[in-house]
């Protein structure tokens, strides 16, 4: 019995230094992809695509047809208003003029004709030597002529004021921005104005139309600051301010957006009308926080970087367990209460269901645990709140995690909160594969978070 006794423990020993032997191999041979924790301002926004615009513009058109006889106007001229810009041809409206006058002429006279013969007959109906009813057809005969009259200058006074027409001047100060007829054309003006010319009232001052989804709307307000980049300048970032978040919608293959005005100064003249802008408006803005990159967030632990931690003692399965668990289920929890090899994430382990990989309550677990989810940890957010680990090398080189609490995020990194957290701090954001060289990923943004270790279902 003895003598059995002395061959497990002999074997126990073998094992352990075994493992120790293993884990220190792994250790050895293992390198990490790390990024550091640095210090720095993070603003979430919300992007969105539209096409730069005067506030003002205005089309000049014709209200008559006719030939184009001149232009005086062109491309990008800056115009007053009054300003002359083009002629038509005035040879056919000009004889409508003088033809109106003719006819206003000829009801004059009728009107004269007619007035003479109405004082004739009120003499003559005053002393009874005119029947009643003459007196009435010279009176009618009179107004007739009189309305006549009065139309005949209507006439004339259209006619003019359509050969007015025919001088096309500027309403506005502004810089032509189009000109949609050359000298010699023939304008038609039955159904519509025609436009002549465009005219942008100050280019100084200019606007987004940015079309935003509505997942994305309700972040936007009236007042908020954005910035854009329009493809003539990738280098170069503008600012703008909301000015608008319009009500009318537009869909477009089932999604719904929404306009938002964006004012920008131009006083350079470097955004020219049509530009397709790419806004970001400004949602959140953390000032001199704590930041770590997303990819540390995203890192998830094989089995064997949580070994080696637990048997480097860094690993501690019952502090980050939510205030009332059972510390009994997690302190003997071991390995298996992280996961068992080819088991599922979260199984229990050999001590219970609070470890720290387990159920409900564990550290990357259900409902109450460290990670917050329902079905596993949280790895970022772009809300205040969440939490999420980070692993790291401690000062002896060994594998160890951490607890924090992540703010707002750009898409690239987020803001960060923790005990025990520093500026400058190297954490893990990945396994690299043998080979690989570290410096010359740690600083790509696009590298896969983790290398060498691919296990489904891992930790």
């Amino acid at each position: 019995m003895k003598k059995t006794l002395l061959m497990v423990a002999a074997t126990g020993v073998i094992l352990a230094v075994g493992v120790g032997l293993t884990l220190r191999h792994h250790r050895d041979t293992t390198h990490y992809r790390l990024v550091p924790i640095t210090r720095g301002d993070v603003v979430a926004t919300v992007t969105a695509t539209g096409t730069l615009s005067p506030v003002t513009t205005v089309q000049v058109g014709t209200q008559v047809s006719g030939q184009i006889a001149q232009l005086y106007a062109d491309f990008n001229d800056h115009v007053r208003r009054g300003q002359l810009l083009a002629l038509l041809d005035t040879t056919l409206l000009a004889e409508e003029v003088t033809q109106a006058r003719a006819q206003l002429l000829s009801a004059q006279a009728d009107l004269a004709q007619k007035q003479y013969l109405l004082a004739q007959a009120d003499t003559l109906h005053r002393r009874g030597l005119m029947a009643e009813t003459d007196y009435r057809t010279a009176l009618f005969n009179e107004q007739s002529s009189e309305a006549s009259d009065m139309s005949a200058q209507a006439n004339l006074q259209r006619a003019e004021q359509n050969l007015a027409y025919t001088v096309i001047r500027s309403p506005i100060d502004g810089i032509v921005i189009e000109r949609d007829v050359n000298v010699g054309q023939t304008v038609a003006s039955s159904l519509q104005a025609p436009q002549l010319f465009l005219i942008a009232q100050d280019l100084s001052n200019m606007q987004i139309l940015a079309s935003v989804d509505e997942s994305d709307i309700g972040n936007v307000k009236d007042g908020q600051n954005a910035t854009f980049t329009v493809e003539a300048y990738p280098n170069r970032r503008f600012n703008g301010t909301v000015r608008q978040v319009r009500l009318q919608n537009t869909t477009t293959q089932n999604v719904v957006n929404y306009t938002v005005v964006v004012g920008v100064q131009n006083q350079d003249g470097a955004l020219k009308p049509g530009m397709t802008a790419t806004v970001d408006f400004e949602t959140a803005r953390a000032d001199s926080v704590l930041t770590i990159a997303n990819a540390a967030l995203r890192f998830k632990a094989p089995q064997e970087l949580i070994a080696e931690a637990i048997a480097a003692g860094t690993l501690d399965t019952t502090r980050h367990r939510r205030p009332g668990a059972d510390s009994a289920g997690g302190q003997a929890a071991g390995a298996g209460a992280f996961q068992a090899p080819g088991g599922t994430r979260g199984g229990q382990g050999a001590g219970g269901a609070q470890a720290f990989g387990g159920g409900p309550g564990g550290f990357g677990g259900g409902p109450g645990g460290f990670g917050g989810g329902q079905a596993g940890g949280r790895s970022f957010s772009s809300t205040r709140g969440g939490f999420a680990r980070l692993w790291y090398l401690n000062d002896q080189g060994e594998p160890a995690v951490t607890g924090v609490r992540i703010g707002i995020t750009d898409g690239q990194k987020t803001e960060i909160e923790g005990r025990n957290i520093k500026e400058g701090m190297q954490v893990i954001a990945g396994i690299l594969a043998a080979g690989e060289n570290a410096a010359a990923t740690s600083t790509n943004p696009f590298q896969s978070q983790q290398q060498g270790f691919r296990r489904p279902g891992g930790f």
